[in-house]
């Protein structure tokens, strides 16, 4: 657990190129706390909690969760903490349809195919996951717009920023200790896998962020960044959306516009290239106007199929 400011620190379980490993928060003042987010399955969050109790002591009870969005990876500790009041957008709850329930991510990660990109795949990013007996819990608080909050004496700003990575997004924000947990809004040294869009939503979130003058952000993914590295991040977020705008104009499919983009290495240095064909493909959906659910299984198999790709002709010949 990193100690960010008084009474705010985040826990960032770290690892590039990495799915899964998403980074949650605590905020504590007087006895009181607000966690952000927990961890994707029991055991890790069970990590989290125990390096968040060393921090506010026995004497608090950790019995409030702010969920930035409905992602499996930052909800589905939940119910490690029995009775706890869990915020959220209204809109995390049409998320939560959509998202594969844990028993469908085991049989995933363990039952596929291994000699396919879709099982090598999830064996390669979710195996080191137990998703047996988890029970996903619904908020039991949801809000629209923005809710402010106190933690003991410190004030807690809960603003709803989605439809944008997912269609219930929120970032959380500590106004006195100048720091915003993002969520997934913002992924720090890998491509981000965006499933609600637009890309205009996105980079509108960050410049959301940015106006309320922070000196610390919390990204869903990765490690801590700057005000400078999140006009980096927007940059990249901008210039993803023309190139979706000129590639879908010429004719060409997400999934030709991703490996494009990956042939010619125009975003340097940020992991997991092959999320690119997932962000691109919710893109195209907008640009064509398109309101069907989107299927997130079907679009992890294009990234599947890429990266499987890529690993086979990177891999010397025996």
């Amino acid at each position: 657990m990193k100690l960010i400011a008084d009474g705010v620190a985040a826990w960032l379980p770290g690892q590039s190129a990495a799915w899964g490993l998403a980074n949650c928060g605590l905020i504590t003042s007087q006895d009181e706390a607000l966690l952000v987010d927990t961890p994707y399955t029991p055991a890790l969050t069970d990590t989290f909690l125990d390096a968040a109790r060393a921090i506010t002591g026995p004497g608090t009870r950790l019995n409030r969760v702010a969920v930035t969005h409905a992602n499996g990876d930052h909800t589905w500790g939940l119910q490690q903490l029995p009775g706890a009041e869990v915020l959220a957008t209204h809109a995390v709850l049409e998320h939560q349809c959509l998202e594969p329930a844990p028993e469908q991510l085991q049989t995933l990660t363990r039952d596929t195919d291994p000699g396919q990109p879709l099982g090598w795949y999830f064996r390669t990013h979710f195996g080191r996951f137990d998703f047996s007996g988890i029970q996903v819990v619904a908020p039991t608080d949801t809000f629209t717009g923005r809710r402010d909050l106190q933690v003991g004496s410190l004030p807690v700003e809960l603003h709803e920023v989605g439809p944008a990575h997912t269609v219930g997004d929120l970032m959380v924000h500590l106004p006195e200790q100048r720091v915003v947990f993002a969520g997934d809004i913002v992924f720090h040294g890998d491509h981000p896998s965006h499933w609600a869009g637009p890309l205009e939503n996105v980079s509108a979130a960050c410049a959301r962020i940015l106006a309320l003058d922070p000196e610390w952000i919390v990204p869903g993914h990765g490690p801590l960044m700057t005000p400078e590295d999140l006009r980096a991040y927007v940059g990249y977020i901008d210039d993803l959306a023309d190139q979706a705008y000129l590639m879908h104009g010429q004719g060409r499919t997400a999934v030709e516009a991703a490996r494009l983009l990956i042939e010619e290495d125009r975003y340097p240095g940020l992991g997991l290239p092959e999320r690119l064909v997932i962000t691109l493909s919710t893109e195209y959906r907008h640009l064509e106007k398109d309101g069907t659910a989107p299927n997130l299984v079907e679009l992890v198999d294009h990234a599947a199929r890429i990266a499987w790709e890529r690993t086979a002709a990177q891999t010397p010949a025996s």
